[in-house]
């Protein structure tokens, strides 16, 4: 199954030996930047910079092209938008800085177990346990998140499958009310395959 974040692929990148601590932090502050300093004319020279770096680590442009095609809807529908409500420019900033965040994500995923992600979130947030974070629960829910956007976008290619075998490929509701029913059945059994196993319970009661 493919995957909008991407996959693992080892490697010997100075990316793939930095550790899922520093890179996590390297990726946050670099997400700060490109929302607050990239304008209309520096943003297709990150996306460009972003793929390249991306390309560089996982050696060829599969993981690119799979962390593109499953946005590039929604960022021309977003583009588009902002085109008519705020000018060229600001559609052209928003919507370059969403697709660099979105490879440079693939980046951190394509150069780190995710083991080693969840680990390193769970070390990193282990000062909060004081004030009744739980370092764990924040890892899961990261983890969970991780798995479910390629999940919803295999159901959907499956949805739309499924919608042209049966001619109606045209038609938006054979695509959303199948994809939307599916989406919350594995929601569903994801809560109840959690609880089975104790997550989420109150651990304060007797």
């Amino acid at each position: 199954m493919s995957d909008l974040l991407g996959l693992h692929r080892p490697g010997t990148t100075p990316l793939h030996r930095a550790g899922a601590g520093t890179k996590l932090l390297g990726l946050l502050v670099a997400g700060v930047l490109v929302v607050l300093a990239s304008n209309a004319w520096t943003a297709l020279p990150l996306v460009v910079a972003a793929g390249a770096v991306l390309t560089w680590v996982s050696g060829g442009f599969g993981p690119l092209w799979r962390a593109l095609r499953g946005v590039l809807l929604v960022v021309g529908l977003l583009a588009a938008w902002l085109a008519w409500s705020q000018g060229w420019e600001r559609a052209v900033e928003r919507a370059s800085d969403v697709v660099t965040l979105v490879v440079l994500a693939t980046v951190l995923t394509v150069t780190t177990p995710i083991d080693e992600m969840l680990d390193a979130i769970t070390r990193g947030l282990a000062p909060l346990r004081r004030l009744g974070v739980s370092p764990e629960a924040v890892a899961l829910a990261f983890s969970l998140m991780l798995r479910a956007v390629p999940a919803t976008l295999e159901l959907a290619r499956e949805t739309r499958d499924a919608a042209r075998a049966r001619g109606l490929e045209s038609s938006p509701r054979a695509r959303l009310v199948p994809l939307v029913l599916r989406s919350v059945a594995r929601s569903r059994a994801t809560g109840h395959a959690l609880h089975a196993r104790g997550v989420g319970d109150d651990q304060g009661e007797p």
